[in-house]
């Protein structure tokens, strides 16, 4: 009888802390999602070899920098090597997406 209910308090306890992540991180969430999408338009561009052994596989990260602007890294690999990363400025406000020239 102990353990069901200290289960139940556990659950009650976690639920208001696990609706609130995703507010928590709504800014790098939008940042992410407008930066795949213009990632994925610009990929679908670029003409395309007959054979492809080295498919680049991106993969993101974001990072908050206040309530409208996040900075996202594309970082580019084929297998374990990196091939490639590139950096974007997001307002998420606006929309609008500003590639970092390094």
């Amino acid at each position: 009888m102990k353990k069901l209910l200290a289960i139940i308090i556990f659950q009650v306890l976690l639920i208001p802390f696990g609706l609130n992540a995703n507010e928590n991180f709504s800014v790098e969430i939008e940042a992410l999602t407008l930066v795949m999408e213009q990632y994925e338009k610009d990929i679908d561009l670029k003409p395309k070899t007959d054979i492809e052994l080295n498919k680049k596989k991106p993969s993101y990260m974001a990072f908050k920098q206040d309530e409208c602007n996040a900075t996202v890294k594309v970082t580019e690999k084929t297998g374990l090597d990196i091939v490639g990363t590139e950096s974007f400025d997001v307002n998420v406000c606006k929309k609008e997406i500003y590639k970092i020239i390094n």
